[in-house]
């Protein structure tokens, strides 16, 4: 398939709010990653050992399942051979960020300006739909430094909110501490920052909070912070590690029954994360969408690679498809339940997220995070 730039952009970068042709998507991007002239040096010298060539026989997204998993490979990749050539010599890169190093040295990806500023834009439709306050000031317990979550929540803050709090997470810290053995230690650091989050939460007027469940659970022990929740905080944004759907009816239902909650299914691999699916009822299990044809899930019998039947569980695969970016066919450490997507939707949506116990010869270990 061959493609002029503009062609390219046309497809791979529609307006925002608009879905391209999932089939033509894919095309475009093969034109896009493999052509000497805009692909990427880690994906053209990867594409040497295919037994198939993307640009001929990558026509649909079903095709992606014919790309090698990759995702360990961006251990050791330089960053750099990440970028397509086609952004040019100087490509409007945001950041390089890691993985949580749950199941060894971290991987890496590189965040480019367009990409963000897309998946921004999703997610502020979702706050929206949600109800979430804009210009509210927003209180973040999340990773900073190498993890993409902290970038996301000062862009969050940027485009939708006012000002924003942040207490830092370690999460490979207290990971490592569990896996020592020293979970009194882990508590105590989880303690410490739900400590550092009250102090915001009496002196500041916070409209919004992000924080993961581990540490939700942790500030609803306390009782002023509960009331003090209730009182100034109209939505809450979870994510990071799962919430069972007991959990979540009872935040909803009689923690904090006047406060929006919705959650994020994120990953370091795919760039970003997919979102809660509104109208849920209170007593359900969370159903996550993606921002497709960009980022798509599958779930899989990891023994056979084939697709489960919808309300079965199975592997988590992503594909992470853009003119940014591309890391298709990647089996994540998650297990979930298969849910058809929104009308018009490809791939998979997932419900019950829940890692698996070993995951590339690593124990998993989710501590805070």
């Amino acid at each position: 398939m061959t493609l002029d730039i503009a062609e390219t952009d046309r497809i791979l970068e529609p307006p925002h709010g608009t879905r391209p042709d999932p089939d033509a998507f894919v095309q475009a991007a093969m034109a896009w990653h493999f052509d000497p002239d805009t692909g990427s040096p880690f994906w053209l010298k990867r594409a040497t050992a295919f037994d198939f060539d993307p640009r001929r026989d990558i026509r649909t997204h079903a095709d992606l399942a014919r790309f090698p998993n990759v995702a360990a490979e961006l251990r050791h990749v330089p960053a750099a051979d990440l970028v397509p050539r086609g952004y040019g010599d100087r490509p409007d890169v945001i950041g390089v960020y890691e993985s949580g190093g749950t199941t060894g040295a971290p991987k890496r990806v590189v965040l480019l300006r367009d990409w963000l500023e897309r998946t921004l834009h999703w997610s502020n439709e979702a706050l929206d739909a949600y109800g979430f306050p804009r210009g509210a000031d927003w209180l973040g317990l999340v990773p900073g430094g190498p993890h993409i979550v902290g970038e996301y929540f000062q862009r969050s803050v940027a485009t939708h909110g006012r000002y924003g709090f942040r207490v830092d997470l370690d999460p490979r810290w207290v990971k490592r501490a569990i896996a020592q053995g020293r979970g009194p230690e882990a508590g105590a650091y989880a303690e410490h920052v739900i400590d550092q989050a009250a102090e915001v939460l009496r002196t500041q007027d916070i409209g919004v909070m992000t924080i993961t469940p581990p540490l939700l659970e942790r500030l609803a022990r306390r009782d002023e912070l509960v009331d003090l929740v209730n009182d100034k905080v109209r939505a809450i944004r979870w994510g990071g590690t799962q919430m069972d759907a007991d959990s979540r009816h009872l935040y909803r239902t009689e923690v904090f029954p006047d406060t929006v909650l919705s959650g994020n299914y994120g990953s370091t691999m795919i760039l970003g994360f997919a979102g809660e699916r509104p109208g849920l009822p209170d007593d359900e299990p969370c159903v996550f969408d993606t921002l497709d044809p960009w980022v798509t899930f599958g779930v899989v019998d990891p023994d056979t690679g084939l697709p489960v039947p919808y309300g079965e569980r199975g592997r988590v695969v992503a594909h992470h498809v853009s003119k940014s970016f591309l890391l298709p066919n990647n089996l994540e450490r998650d297990l979930a339940t298969r849910v058809s997507p929104p009308e018009g939707g490809i791939g998979d949506s997932v419900a019950d997220i829940a890692p698996v116990g070993v995951f590339e010869n690593e124990t998993v270990i989710e501590g805070v995070y």
